[in-house]
């Protein structure tokens, strides 16, 4: 998951409200299961010890289905402080376990275990004429614009084999170039051309050997409305699980090769909620490694108004200069921290294969940081 979504949160100070909720409203009662849902969270929250204001903007936006009619079957996440809903996310699917919190700091693990790494898609629909753009990630779908070619007086097949300038090579070109563009501009990890396989084979062909890398083709779907279909989807869906794994699969290969270094190295890589306390206020965490099941993920922490303010101990942050030291869960208060760094984080989700502990990270070397 891009952390960057997150930035809102960690701008703000708490205690934090955290929500996650079902989101199906598909049933004719569906405003009734709301108000009762909302009810019963507010109810909770309260007993908890959450402020009026704060419990008030909650039910407020549990009330309020999010827009569209693909937010049926969904989960939805709230994070809610000083009277304010500052975050309201809508998940790919329901929560595993509803649950609402009321904590110094946000519960943000289950945001990102319901993401994952969520690599983003570009979907490039072409046909001679042009090509349509659409960004695909675990937020949905969104158009991410289009390149216009140059018209042909005759598209035979006679014609643009034997023109040696012809049009659709410029448009190919053109195609290609606009791609990369969009490639770049939304973030994107894998690109996927539709359309009849000449058209796409072309403009496959104009990318730069970086960009094919990573680009794929499918028979399914086209340019023409309603042309895209399901197949579509699962070919979307199949790229973005293959792209997830070698991520994650490459980021525990620099973990594990990291932890198996020679001793007395300075360390690349750190496991244990000590060291990465320690690295966390160092500034010195570049990917954060997190096992929602490992059995540290919950141990207490201490944390200070700041994100890089960490402590085992609360007199830690005493002696250094925190007045109100405050208990947080370990990997709260380190995401929290790999947010306000830039870092990123990696959930893994095959506990045999995670960090001692449930909870790792690799780090920059002191000086250097994300860029």
């Amino acid at each position: 998951m891009r952390l960057s979504l997150l930035r809102p949160v960690i701008d703000r100070t708490g205690p934090w409200i955290s929500v996650y909720a079902d989101a199906s409203y598909g049933s004719e009662d569906a405003a009734a299961q709301q108000e009762l849902s909302a009810k019963a969270v507010t109810d909770r929250l309260f007993e908890l010890g959450a402020d009026e204001a704060t419990c008030g903007a909650v039910h407020a936006a549990l009330v309020t289905p999010p827009g569209g009619a693909s937010a049926a079957g969904r989960g939805r996440a709230l994070f809610a402080a000083n009277g304010e809903v500052v975050l309201d996310q809508r998940l790919p699917g329901p929560p595993v376990g509803p649950f609402a919190t009321w904590s110094h700091l946000p519960r943000l693990t289950p945001l990102l275990e319901a993401f994952g790494d969520d690599p983003v898609c570009l979907l490039v629909h072409v046909d001679r004429t042009g090509a349509d753009f659409a960004v695909r990630d675990d937020h949905g779908s969104r158009g991410a614009g289009r390149a216009h070619g140059t018209p042909a007086a005759d598209w035979s097949e006679r014609h643009f084999r034997t023109r040696p300038d012809n049009t659709w090579e410029r448009n190919a070109g053109e195609i290609a170039a606009a791609a990369g563009a969009a490639f770049d501009s939304c973030g994107a990890e894998i690109m996927l051309l539709t359309g009849d396989a000449p058209e796409r084979r072309a403009v496959f062909d104009g990318l730069p050997e970086p960009l094919r890398a990573v680009t794929y083709e499918t028979e399914h779907g086209g340019r023409a409305p309603g042309a895209e279909s399901e197949r579509v989807a699962r070919d979307i869906a199949q790229l973005r699980a293959a792209r997830e794994q070698e991520h994650v699969d490459e980021v525990l290969g620099r973990f594990k090769a990291s932890a198996g270094s020679e001793a007395g190295a300075a360390p690349d890589a750190v496991a244990g909620v000590a060291s990465l306390v320690g690295a966390a206020r160092e500034h010195r965490i570049d990917t954060l490694l997190i096992s929602p099941d490992g059995p540290d993920v919950g141990n207490e922490v201490w944390v200070g108004s700041r994100a890089d303010q960490l402590a085992v101990h609360g007199s830690e942050l005493h002696r250094l200069g925190e007045a109100h030291p405050a208990p947080a869960r370990a990997d709260d208060a380190l995401v929290c921290s790999a947010v306000a760094d830039g870092a990123e984080a990696v959930v893994i989700h095959d506990a045999t294969q995670a960090p001692a502990g449930g909870l790792g990270a690799l780090l920059r070397r002191t000086g250097s940081a994300r860029g």
